[in-house]
C-alpha cells in the first residue's frame, strides 16, 4: 500500500500527530487535506515538544516532503508564525520541503472578526469554535467570494477581490452594529506577508499524481474526527469540514486511488467544546482521565471533556469514512483503573439504539449502556513497545475493543514520546 489516510475516529484529539509522525520514517510525502489552524498536533521527540497547527507533522522529519493541500484553509499569518516557532527548534522548513496548494483559501483577520460575533449572536448556544476564522472562511470560500493563495500573485486580482469581499461583510457588521473594516488596512496586512508565502506556492495535484505514479509512499493527514464532520458528526457541534477520510481526495486534488485508512481512537473518549457525548464522565472518573491524561487543548489550552471509550461511536466512525484498521492511543492512562467501562449501545427516550441518530435532539438525549471490564491497576503498560509485555487485562481490553468495533486494532500507542509505539501490522 503507497497512500495511507490517518484520520480521528472519536471527537478530534485522539494523539494523531504522534502516528502521523511515527509513521513518516516510512512515509515519503506528508499531506494536511482538511481544517485549519483550529487543529492541533502535539508531537514529543527525543524529548523535545513541537505544537503544530497547519503544518503537516512530517515537518520534523529531515528528507520528507510536506504538503497543505487545497481544502485547509490557510491563515498566512498563523502559517508563517508556526514556521518561525518549528525553526528555532531545529526544524528545517523551505520551499523543497514544504508546498501549498496555489488553489488553497485563505483565512484573513475578518474571517476571525467575524467568527467571534457570529457566537457571540448565539449566547449560550455558542458552538464552541476557537475563534480562528475557519467557519467564515469555509463559508467565503463555498460562496465563490473566497481569495486563494494564487490570488496573492497577482495585486490587482488580490485588490478586487479583497475589496468584494470586505463589502459584504461590511454590510454584516453594519447589522451588528460592528464598526466596519478598513479595506486599506486589512490590504497592507495581506501585502505585508504575501511575499513571505508565495515561495511555497506550487500546484499540489499536480505533484501528488506525479508521485503517486512513480509508486511514492503518501501519507494523508487528517485533522479533528469523524464524529465532528460536517454531515456525518453531531451537527451542529461540530467543525467547518469533511474530517472522513475520502476528503484526502478532494482535499488534495489526488484522484480516488487504492488507500489505507487508518483510524485513530484513544483507548477512552474525550471532546472538547459543547455537543453530545453520551459516555461523558462528569464525576471524579473523568477528573482522572482528564489529568492522567493531560487533557487540555493543543490550539486553545481549553480542558477537556472525558469519558469511557464509545465502541458504538467509534464503529459508526470507521462505517462512514472506510477505516480499515485502529491506532489506539493513550493505554497507558487506564493504568491505574479497577475496573474499565465500555459504551455498547444507547437508550434514547426508552428505545435500544445501536448507532447514534443524525437529530440533535436525540443525539442530546441518548444515555449510554455500559458493560464492565477487568482493568490492570497495579501493572503498567506505560513505555511499553511489544505486546507480549502489556498485562493480560489490558490485552483482553484491547480484543474487547476489536470484537465490539469490528475492525482490527494494529498500533497501540503507550506513551507520547515517538517510539513508544507497539505495530502489529505495518500499514505501508
Amino acid at each position: 500500500m503507497s497512500l495511507v489516510a490517518i484520520v480521528g475516529s472519536q471527537w478530534g484529539d485522539e494523539g494523531k500527530g504522534k502516528i502521523v509522525d511515527w509513521l513518516s520514517s516510512t512515509a515519503e510525502i506528508v499531506v494536511r487535506f482538511q481544517g485549519g489552524h483550529n487543529a492541533g498536533h502535539t508531537l514529543v521527540v527525543d524529548g523535545k515538544v513541537y505544537k503544530l497547527s497547519l503544518l503537516p507533522s512530517g515537518i520534523v522529519r529531515k528528507g520528507k516532503i510536506s504538503i497543505i493541500g487545497n481544502g485547509v484553509v490557510i491563515d498566512p499569518f498563523a502559517l508563517l508564525d508556526e514556521i518561525e516557532r518549528v525553526r528555532a527548534l531545529g526544524v528545517e522548513v523551505t520551499p523543497d520541503n514544504l508546498i501549498i496548494a496555489e488553489n488553497a483559501t485563505l483565512i484573513l483577520p475578518i474571517h476571525k472578526q467575524a467568527d467571534m460575533n457570529n457566537e457571540n449572536m448565539k449566547g449560550e448556544n455558542k458552538i464552541g469554535t476557537t475563534g480562528r476564522g475557519i467557519g467564515p472562511a469555509y463559508e467565503d470560500k463555498i460562496s465563490r467570494r473566497g481569495l486563494r493563495i494564487c490570488d496573492l500573485q497577482d495585486m490587482n486580482c488580490l485588490h478586487d477581490k479583497l475589496k468584494t469581499l470586505v463589502e459584504y461583510h461590511n454590510i454584516f457588521r453594519k447589522g451588528l452594529g460592528v464598526e466596519a473594516i478598513n479595506f486599506e488596512e486589512v490590504l497592507q496586512q495581506v501585502v505585508a506577508v504575501k511575499d513571505k508565502i508565495t515561495p511555497f506556492v506550487k500546484p499540489a495535484w499536480k505533484i501528488l499524481a506525479e508521485y503517486a505514479a512513480a509508486g511514492k509512499k503518501i501519507l494523508f493527514e487528517g485533522a479533528q474526527g469523524i464524529m465532528l464532520d460536517v454531515d456525518h458528526g453531531t451537527y451542529p457541534f461540530v467543525t467547518s469540514s469533511n474530517t472522513v477520510a475520502s476528503t484526502a481526495f478532494t482535499g488534495s486534488g489526488l484522484g480516488v486511488a487504492n488507500i489505507k485508512v487508518l483510524g485513530i481512537a484513544k483507548a477512552y473518549t474525550t471532546r472538547v467544546g459543547s455537543g453530545p457525548f453520551p459516555s461523558e464522565q462528569s464525576n471524579e472518573i473523568g477528573e482522572k482521565l482528564g489529568q492522567r491524561g493531560h487533557e487540555f487543548g493543543t490550539v486553545t489550552g481549553r480542558k477537556r471533556r472525558c469519558g469511557w471509550f464509545d465502541a458504538i461511536q467509534v464503529k459508526q466512525a470507521c462505517m462512514v469514512s472506510g477505516i480499515n484498521a485502529i491506532v489506539l492511543t493513550k493505554l497507558d492512562v487506564l493504568d491505574d483503573f479497577e475496573k474499565i467501562k465500555i459504551c455498547v449501545g444507547y437508550d434514547i427516550n426508552g428505545k435500544h439504539f445501536d448507532y447514534l441518530p443524525a437529530a440533535a435532539a436525540q443525539q442530546a438525549a441518548a444515555k449510554p449502556k455500559f458493560i464492565e471490564v477487568d482493568g490492570w491497576k497495579g501493572s503498567t503498560t506505560a513505555g511499553v513497545r511489544s505486546l507480549d509485555k502489556l498485562p493480560k487485562a489490558a490485552l483482553a481490553y484491547i480484543k474487547k475493543l476489536e470484537e465490539l468495533v469490528g475492525v482490527p486494532i494494529e498500533s497501540i500507542s503507550t506513551s507520547p514520546e515517538r517510539e513508544d509505539t507497539i505495530l502489529i501490522k505495518s500499514p505501508f
